[in-house]
């Protein structure tokens, strides 16, 4: 920051008697320079100051505690927003009008006497805009503020309020499912299988943890962290995504899309976030509407650099229409708090709650680690028909390798739940995969109570491959062999398949129609049988 004669350097002589006047003082100079020395050291004094602060308003004074509060400096969009402009006004216009004594803003109040200032300084989103108390002037207001009487004194408290019993009426207990989650996932991205839907935070969470790379599993990283117990395979991911520069909330937010070359600080976000948040007292149930009020109204352009609303390109995904001023706050910037706590509930750091069931959260508990942690102590069950169903509690590396075989099936009730099939083991075997290792895991881990007809099936399967099909076909049946002879010498025996009977054969696919005409030129009218 400035000092004050630095600050009041580019003012003009009627400037510094304006603010002489609100002191008690008279300028005896009328040479600039000799006059800003005067104004500084008679300013600089610890009895001016504390007379001065005395008869502020309210509202200049809430405005300059807001300032104290801040080491002296805010960014000036924050600032204006919360405590009004500055009007830009020449010498002359300023002379007739006088609006220091007509202040049009709290800004301007504190403008007009020397206790407010505002330049451009350097920050970590680069050069901003600031409004700011020059340094030595902030020096003598502390030590006015620190020796007067408690209540006078400003005091920092976490953001929002308390939940209401409303607010917190329906639980939502955090807990560790995102590892289950990645485990299927893994193994469906190692088998090729990934037609089903899978939340996006969690590819982005894998590759922030360098677990995979361009959606391929990093082998040595996977085994590490599959095998690693609940709560440090946690914290895996929790430290990979607060140290992320590419996980990237606001662009995974749901409801919006984000276009252009733009670039915002995710890493730097999150941080002040998750700061603001280890802020609130833990055991307590917190309400996140009101935590979300309170951040707009003391730090709305958290993630936004120099207050910058318009040059960052973001839609609304329903209709296409664009997101562009301090107007959309609550649709960007508060949507994304609530979005960064929901993580936090995915990554077990905070319990969610809502009004009811199925209903929007409104509330947060904040603890310092999962209140679920429980071993891996799970069990497996096999069925006789191949079907496998593996607690979520057991071993993740198990059902990692377990899964490579099989057909997914789904999870319910903490159990996923997979398929031994022709298809499946085909699908290992081209990755190099032979079904005796899967009997070789179930042998082991279900300590020998394999059902027998699934061991047979597995030993037969490498040694003599499907021996036995379902398939669907379309079958042409005539009354005489003597029709099945002459169709299949005639031009529509190329669409005519493997023989079944001496009056069945298998009709290629999609040559229903063309089969149907040759009869129909040796003088034979089919009908079709649909079991439809």
């Amino acid at each position: 920051m400035q000092n004050l004669e630095q600050s009041l350097q580019k003012a003009d002589i009627g400037h510094l008697r304006i603010i002489a006047g609100f002191w008690g003082l008279e300028l005896e100079s009328n040479d600039f320079d000799s006059a800003l020395k005067e104004l500084c050291a008679s300013l600089l004094d610890l009895e001016a100051v504390s007379e001065t602060l005395d008869v502020l308003s309210a509202d200049t004074r809430t405005a300059l505690n807001a300032l104290i509060e801040s080491e002296g400096q805010i960014e000036w969009a924050i600032f204006a927003r919360k405590y009004g402009d500055i009007r830009e006004m020449g010498a002359g216009r300023r002379d007739r009008e006088r609006p220091h004594l007509k202040p049009g803003s709290t800004s301007e109040a504190l403008y007009y006497r020397g206790l407010l200032a505002k330049a451009f300084f350097d920050a970590e989103k680069g050069p901003q805009e600031f409004a700011y108390i020059p340094e030595d002037l902030l020096e003598i207001i502390n030590e006015v503020v620190m020796d007067a009487p408690e209540p006078s004194r400003g005091k920092s408290e976490p953001l929002g309020r308390p939940a209401t019993p409303v607010e917190k009426a329906f639980e939502m207990p955090a807990a560790d499912f995102i590892l289950d989650d990645a485990t299927t996932y893994l193994a469906a991205l190692r088998t090729g299988l990934t037609d089903q839907p899978v939340d996006p935070r969690l590819p982005a969470l894998l590759t922030a943890a360098n677990i995979i790379f361009r959606d391929v599993p990093q082998t040595e990283a996977v085994k590490k962290f599959l095998e690693a117990p609940r709560a440090d395979a946690l914290a895996m991911l929790y430290k990979a995504w607060y140290e992320s520069t590419a996980f990237d909330e606001l662009r995974l937010l749901p409801g919006i899309i984000c276009e252009g070359e733009w670039k915002n600080q995710p890493q730097v976000t999150r941080e002040f976030l998750v700061n603001l948040v280890n802020d609130i007292p833990q055991g307590k149930w917190w309400s996140l509407p009101a935590f979300i009020r309170a951040v707009k109204e003391k730090y709305p352009d958290y993630q936004r650099p120099a207050g910058d609303y318009d040059s960052w390109f973001i839609k609304r995904e329903s209709d296409g229409q664009f997101l562009r001023g301090f107007a959309y706050w609550d649709t960007i910037d508060g949507a994304l708090i609530k979005y960064l706590i929901q993580v936090l509930h995915l990554l077990g750091k905070v319990d969610m709650a809502s009004p009811g069931e199925g209903k929007e959260a409104t509330a947060f508990f904040h603890h310092s680690s999962s209140s679920e942690k429980k071993d891996e102590k799970g069990k497996i069950a096999i069925s006789s028909n191949g079907r496998i169903n593996i607690s979520r509690y057991f071993s993740r590396a198990v059902r990692y390798q377990i899964a490579r075989f099989c057909e997914w099936g789904g999870e319910k009730n903490d159990e996923y739940s997979y398929t031994v099939s022709a298809r499946s083991l085909n699908h290992a075997n081209k990755q190099g995969l032979k079904a005796e290792q899967l009997l070789a895991m179930l042998v082991k881990y279900t300590n020998g109570t394999v059902p027998p007809a699934l061991v047979k099936a597995l030993k037969r399967w490498d040694a003599q491959g499907a021996e036995a099909r379902v398939e669907n076909l379309i079958v042409l049946r005539v009354s005489r062999p003597e029709i099945m002879e002459e169709m299949r010498t005639s031009k529509a025996g190329k669409f005519l398949g493997e023989l079944l009977s001496p009056t069945a054969v298998v009709v290629k696919g999609g040559a229903t129609e063309k089969v149907m005409a040759a009869l129909a030129e040796l003088g034979l009218l089919a009908e079709v049988i649909s079991d439809k």
